[in-house]
């Protein structure tokens, strides 16, 4: 519904994921009986999540636990396992440095030169370890570094930024045509943020198998703030499965899947994005807290060391437990911060569903102001 804030502006009422809540069915079934698999392309897995590529989340080794575990880690190739031959060196100086400091360190820390031999080496790491190789780059670098990380193997390549375009333009860099650099590769590509069913149907036309939906509302993130920029998950995430049908019929078959990248902190989030639409979500905040995290306790993004315009910042989100625990159980916490895929599994059975599929078809109400 539109509301008109004054004469010639209009605006849409938006929804968060606190905005709604789930209404269960008139049927019930047994947790053991629902499946939360995923598969995006020929790549399958236990559970609908993606690690999000930061670098106080995902490391080599965080990424092989987490595909060990169902899910699909994604390393960021623009962080400091790029970058340094001992990135546990500069983690540590992160995780201890103090605030007032922290923002300007960290844009000297992340200065230094990304070195190709170091992309083949870390994904050859996770590669060798027998789990599915993600890895992340920011639209900006893609056209320079693409080959090196298709070169090293990687089967599922991510294109992740505050808000990507089918055609992103430079003056002094490559533009980056999307739906050409797609065609030429040979892995399935996962691009996003978009947060609108027009940009969604850019990205879906270009050839993504996969879409990112959302900026500006992670944990570690004030691009709100600094830019002005955000859209409430719920309503976002809605929006851009209605282009995924659009695009289901336009296409003549050829499904994209949808993913929630942002704001989903909780094990009821991820229930709520998936109500929305969504097929899988995308993590940060929560597996930061892991006791395997490489952030040591603290979680942060690359809008935090921005070298113009910091967009970020620096959070100190503790730790909770292991990995297997945060995303399987058992948990020892009452709010939704651990187990999340038991609680989406339980979840799914209270309503009736069998599956994530299903699931995106259950009814919600809205209870915001």
């Amino acid at each position: 519904m539109d509301i008109e804030i004054a004469p010639g502006k209009r605006a849409r009422q938006a929804y968060s994921f606190d905005d709604i809540a789930i209404v269960p069915s008139r049927r019930t079934r047994d947790p053991e009986m629902v499946s939360t698999a995923w598969q995006i392309d020929a790549y399958k897995f236990d559970l609908p999540m993606l690690a999000a590529p930061m670098d106080s989340v995902v490391s080599p080794e965080t990424a092989i636990a987490i595909g060990k575990l169902g899910g699909l880690g994604v390393l960021n190739l623009e962080g400091l396992w790029t970058r340094y031959d001992d990135p546990r060196i500069p983690l540590g100086e992160i995780a201890s440095m103090p605030d007032k400091h922290a923002t300007r360190r960290m844009q000297e820390i992340y200065n230094a030169p990304i070195r190709p031999e170091l992309i083949k080496e870390r994904i050859k790491t996770i590669r060798d370890a027998g789990v599915t190789v993600a890895a992340s780059l920011s639209p900006a670098r893609t056209a320079d570094l693409h080959k090196a990380v298709i070169d090293a193997g990687v089967d599922i390549f991510v294109i992740r930024g505050t808000t990507v375009s089918a055609e992103h333009v430079g003056e002094e860099n490559e533009s980056l045509n999307l739906k050409k650099f797609i065609y030429e590769l040979d892995v399935p590509v996962i691009v996003g943020g978009v947060a609108t069913a027009t940009g969604a149907l850019h990205l879906m036309r270009a050839g993504a198998a996969g879409v990112l939906v959302g900026f500006g509302g992670g944990a570690a993130h004030t691009t709100r703030k600094v830019l002005g920029i955000e859209v409430p998950m719920a309503s976002a995430v809605a929006e851009v499965a209605s282009a995924r049908r659009e695009y289901l019929d336009e296409s003549g078959g050829r499904y994209v899947h949808v993913i929630a990248d942002g704001s989903v902190g909780r094990s009821g989030d991820i229930a709520k994005a998936i109500a929305m639409g969504a097929d899988a979500v995308m993590m940060g905040s929560p597996l930061a807290k892991a006791v395997e995290a490489p952030g040591l306790g603290w979680h942060w993004g690359s809008e935090a060391h921005h070298q113009e315009l910091p967009r970020g910042e620096r959070v100190n989100v503790g730790t909770v437990g292991s990995l297997e625990e945060i995303l399987l159980g058992p948990s020892h916490a009452s709010d939704g911060s651990m187990n999340l895929f038991g609680a989406l599994r339980r979840a799914m059975a209270t309503c009736g569903y069998a599956d994530v599929k299903e699931f995106q078809r259950v009814e919600v109400l809205i209870h915001g102001s």
